[in-house]
Parts: C-alpha cells; sequence; structure tokens
C-alpha cells in the first residue's frame, strides 16, 4: 500500500510504498477513505513532541472495513466507519472506569512507542523495517484499528467529510462536555478558530450557550467562526482580547473559555477572560516543556477553575458525535475546507503550520 511517511523529525512527508497491513485478534482493517490534518502531527513533524521515526501520522479517519480479525463482533467487510484519535485498549485502570481519554496503554504504548498493544506495529517497509503508527496511521491506504475505536457512519455522512469527526469534533466535545460541563444560556469564548476552535464554536451553539465569542488574528478565520455560529468575533491583533470578551459580557467575563492552540499567551488570555468561578478549558497541545503565567492570588481568590481536556471518551462520545453530524448539529460541510490527496499531505501540513487553512483539512486517499 502507499504511506504518506515522515522519515526523520524536521523531514518532508514522502510517499512510499509499504506492505499491506493485516489485523490481529480484536482489531480492523480499514480502507482509508479521509483522513484529517492536524496540528498535532505537526508538533511531531517539528520535533516538538518526541515521536520515533520512521512513522505514519494521521490520527482521525473514515474509510471502509476491508478485513476483521478474530474475536471481533458487530462489525463486517464492506460498513461505512470513523475512528477517532484515541483508541482505548478497554481493560486498564482508566478504561474500567470510563475515563477513556486517559487510557493508560495508549499513552504507554502508542503515544511513546507508536505500536499497538501487544508492543507491535503493524507497518513494514519491503524490507521489513518497522513503520511507527501515530494513532492508527492513517495518512495511508489502509489502517489498522483496534474494534474498540471503530464506528459506523451513517449513510448520510459523506465520508470524505466524517474523517473530522475523530479529532477535531470529537476532541471539542470532550471538552464541552465533558470538561466544561457546558449549560444552556452560558457565554462562551473560543481562543484559536483552526480545526478544533471551529469544531468548539460549532458544538458550544448547538449546546445553547450564548453569546459565543471567537477569537483569532486573521480575519477568515473570524468570518468563518460567524457562519458556525458565533455571536460575536475578536482580533487579537486589533485589541486585548481578555478586554474585548469582558466588554462583550458587560464586565463579568465568559462563563468557560476554551484555548485551542497550545500557546503561552493565548493559556493567559483565556484564564483572564473568564467571570469570577468560572471555568479555563485548555485543549491545544504545546511543544514539551511549554509552560504559561498565570497570576496564582486570582485563581485562588476568584475561584477560577482551570481544566485540561484531552479528546473525549471514545466509546461513549463517539457514537453521540456520529449522532450530532447526522441530526445536522454538526455541520461537516462548513467544517472542512480543503481537500488534498495523499501525494499533497506534506503540502498540506506546510500550509497549516503558515496558519493558511480555515477550518479543517482532510487529505483523501
Amino acid at each position: 500500500m502507499k504511506a504518506a511517511v515522515l522519515p526523520e523529525v524536521g523531514s518532508p512527508l514522502r510517499v512510499e510504498d509499504l506492505r499491506d497491513p493485516r489485523p490481529k485478534a480484536g482489531e480492523v482493517l480499514v480502507r482509508v477513505r479521509a483522513c484529517g490534518v492536524c496540528h498535532t502531527d505537526l508538533h511531531v513533524m517539528k520535533g516538538e513532541v518526541k515521536f520515533p521515526v520512521p512513522c505514519v501520522l494521521g490520527h482521525e479517519i473514515s474509510g471502509v472495513v476491508e478485513e476483521v480479525g478474530a474475536d471481533v463482533d458487530g462489525l463486517r467487510v464492506g460498513d461505512r466507519v470513523a475512528c477517532a484519535f484515541i483508541m482505548p485498549c478497554g481493560s486498564c485502570f482508566y478504561c474500567v472506569r470510563g475515563e477513556e481519554d486517559l487510557c493508560e496503554r495508549f499513552f504507554e504504548y502508542n503515544r511513546l512507542r507508536g505500536t499497538l498493544y501487544d508492543g507491535q506495529t503493524r507497518l513494514f517497509r519491503p524490507d521489513g523495517t518497522p513503520v511507527w503508527m501515530y494513532s492508527m496511521g492513517g495518512l495511508a491506504e489502509y489502517a489498522v484499528v483496534p474494534t474498540t475505536d471503530v464506528f459506523l457512519v451513517p449513510d448520510s455522512l459523506p465520508l470524505e467529510q466524517a474523517a473530522v469527526l475523530g479529532c477535531a469534533v470529537f476532541t471539542a466535545f470532550g471538552a464541552i462536555r465533558n470538561a466544561a460541563r457546558l449549560q444552556p444560556g452560558e457565554s462562551v469564548a473560543v481562543f484559536a478558530t483552526g480545526g478544533v476552535g471551529s469544531a468548539l464554536v460549532e458544538l458550544a451553539r448547538a449546546f445553547g450557550a450564548y453569546p459565543v465569542v471567537a477569537v483569532d488574528v486573521r480575519p477568515e478565520k473570524l468570518e468563518a467562526a460567524k457562519q458556525l455560529g458565533a455571536s460575536h468575533v475578536v482580533n487579537a491583533l486589533e485589541t486585548r482580547p481578555q478586554d474585548a470578551v469582558r466588554e462583550i459580557t458587560r464586565g463579568r467575563g465568559v462563563d468557560v473559555a476554551f484555548e485551542a492552540l497550545g500557546r503561552p499567551e493565548t493559556f493567559v488570555q483565556a484564564v483572564e477572560s473568564v467571570r469570577d468561578g468560572g471555568r479555563a478549558v485548555m485543549v491545544g497541545i504545546a511543544p514539551v516543556g511549554v509552560t504559561a503565567p498565570v497570576e496564582i492570588t486570582r485563581v485562588v481568590r476568584r475561584k477560577i477553575q482551570i481544566l485540561g481536556s484531552y479528546g473525549a471518551r471514545t466509546r461513549t462520545d463517539m457514537p453521540l458525535v456520529l449522532d450530532l453530524a447526522r441530526r445536522g448539529a454538526v455541520r461537516l460541510d462548513r467544517l472542512v475546507t480543503r481537500q488534498f490527496s495523499l501525494s499533497q499531505a506534506d503540502e498540506a501540513y506546510r500550509l497549516l503550520d503558515a496558519g493558511g487553512i480555515v477550518g479543517r483539512a482532510v487529505v483523501v486517499v
């Protein structure tokens, strides 16, 4: 099969021929239709997050079931499916508690070693050299995915767009429902309206939030945020955004601020934009070791909650995300704004790195 391989940190993605992967017990082979283009992959490409190379990136996919391994129930060849970036093992301390966003084996085996849960990759070059997997390694013609992370896609949803449900929308859903526990009528600010930020805006609208304030530095992204449901927009190059958010909310601040970029300045802006007793939910991934200066006294005296949110709970939340898309509460045609071929994968990530993609791009395989 063909796959976009990262040969080494800092190098371009290169399309290579790899051996066709095969699923083992409890796994599914998916013929990939589309894979989302996400900033988290960029951190690996640039060496900001440590990960073994050579590897295949891409961690939110849609496609069709090509083969099922032993002990797989409820899925058959030809099923239209989508897969989230967190592939729960289903048996660790956190998975049995329903906290699959903290799955121990996912972090230990996949995020640290680039393997599935038997400690082995499913990807190899023709000479037998192992190629490591970032999640399922979705920038390829085929991907092996644990059955805990394979979900049927309604016929009404285009597979080319459904890929983004597995990270952009999945991550936003987890932040809104599990971390923030957002209630109808609460006020929201979203700092950075890229792929995840755009989904946060749309879901905040769907959950009944008002006002929904989108903060970014690019006018085209702010205009897109309006189309997704932002009631107000703030250009952070033109004003101090936390002050603008407070002005919109009559000086009080929002109930919930979401940070979706992973930079110290937006981290601080999000914390400073919430009301007394408000919640600041941090979603953006930063390079390892990056910190942000937050005023301790205000956090303590004004009961500010700073919450981390990493994805969502795959087995309980992905069906809900798919249903939201089926009912039109998540409008995939507005979230997915660009399509690239597998041979253009490196171009897609370079454009993403330059801030040149509004919303979410996908690689169509």
